[in-house]
């Protein structure tokens, strides 16, 4: 059997009963491929329409695999599987995208951008037709989602979440998409990001989509996928930063309350504030721990790309320093504990004054359990960096 002929571009479409849609949306793609010389088809990835759609798909000149998998993702790894194009140009089947003017995708491709992002913001250069974009994700969804993204993966995407956007083949194949929901299309952005692809971008207008059915989207539902799925890629967001935060901040705080209590605009802080301090290293502490054990684990089962600073981090920061660490940390702790017991000792054991004493135990019992965290840790990481199964791990204490 002979295999079918390469193609320069593939317009994918995922689609899940789009009949009323569809029709338009393939004739102005066919219409693009031709006027623009390309040697292209236009594939439609159905997901399960029960409308007629992949029917009417076929009469009007496209060709349509069948992806059983259900969801967003699914569809359009699906139909990137079976892409024949060299380059692929993804859009969703509601005409709210106009597939007649894909020419800036094609100029930015054949410039060797690996992928190309359409911008329909209006700070990127983009237009919102009214009535094209709910308030809430044009005013607070996606600024927040494509801020959180420029910010934690340093993309240059003005619109993070847009669906019209082209792509190499090749390029998709690197990135390695498993998602198989709506947080696909953050999944791209990221992975392109942190795998050194080349990013371009390219300003479009969004229109009302033509549909008479709400659209399968769910702002607040999908809205938490892309969020959770940026955090679950950003151990340094995740748990890092915040753990730097409650440590440091706590640790300053606890050293205030130390020699004797605060007042701050007529509110008197003490012991009882100085526990709430102590958890906060506690948690703090921990967080900073998870990110290091997430980092390891992730990089070596390819989830993250290698990270040189890590690596020479923890050829530094070895088992045997991070023990030592802990246990002159432990000892502090237990020092301070000695000294609160002599002072109650010094009472025959009997009544002393509360505040004082708990300001000597608290940070006694917390630099105790901070130590025995950072030593068992220290162990744990060391456990995440063996070679084991013949897989080579990142450099690890």
């Amino acid at each position: 059997m002979i295999a079918p002929e390469p193609l320069e571009l593939t317009i994918l479409m995922p689609c899940l009963n789009e009949a009323e849609t569809l029709e338009r949306c393939i004739n102005k793609a066919m219409r693009s491929i031709s006027e623009l010389g390309l040697r292209g088809e236009v594939l439609i990835a159905d997901n399960g329409s029960t409308d007629g759609s992949v029917a009417l798909a076929e009469r009007c000149g496209a060709r349509v695999v069948q992806v059983m998998a259900k969801g967003y993702g699914s569809a359009l790894r699906g139909g990137i599987e079976s892409a024949r194009g060299q380059w692929v140009i993804m859009g969703d089947a509601d005409d709210s995208y106009d597939f007649s003017r894909i020419e800036p995708f094609i100029e930015k491709l054949r410039q060797g951008f690996d992928l190309v992002m359409g911008c329909r913001m209006p700070r990127g250069g983009g237009t919102i037709m009214p009535g094209a974009m709910p308030w809430k994700h044009r005013w607070i969804g996606n600024p927040v989602l494509s801020l959180i993204g420029r910010i934690f993966f340093k993309c240059p995407a003005q619109d993070f979440h847009c669906g019209l956007r082209g792509f190499s083949k090749q390029a998709c194949e690197q990135m390695n998409l498993q998602t198989t929901g709506m947080e696909f299309a953050s999944e791209m952005v990221i992975k392109a990001t942190m795998k050194g692809l080349s990013i371009g971008q390219v300003p479009i207008t969004l229109h009302k989509d033509g549909r008479s059915r709400p659209p399968h989207l769910r702002s607040w539902r999908d809205g938490w996928r892309h969020l959770r799925f940026m955090l679950l890629f950003s151990p340094r967001w995740l748990f890092l930063a915040p753990g730097l935060l409650l440590t440091l901040a706590g640790s300053a705080c606890m050293l205030a309350l130390w020699c004797s209590q605060l007042k701050i605009a007529g509110f008197v802080l003490d012991a009882g504030t100085m526990a709430v301090f102590g958890m906060a290293v506690l948690i703090g502490t921990q967080l900073i721990a998870f990110a290091c054990f997430t980092k390891v684990f992730a990089i070596a089962e390819g989830l993250l790309p290698p990270d040189p600073k890590f690596a020479r981090v923890f050829r530094f920061l070895d088992l045997e320093k991070g023990v030592l660490f802990g246990v002159a940390i432990f000892l502090g702790g237990g020092l301070m504990l000695t000294q609160a017991l002599l002072f109650w000792r010094e009472a025959d054991f009997g009544a002393i004054s509360y505040s004082e004493n708990l300001r000597r135990v608290i940070p006694a019992v917390t630099l105790i359990a901070t130590g025995m965290q950072v030593i068992f840790a220290s162990f744990f990481l060391s456990v995440l960096g063996l070679k084991t199964s013949g897989r080579t791990p990142p450099e690890t204490p």
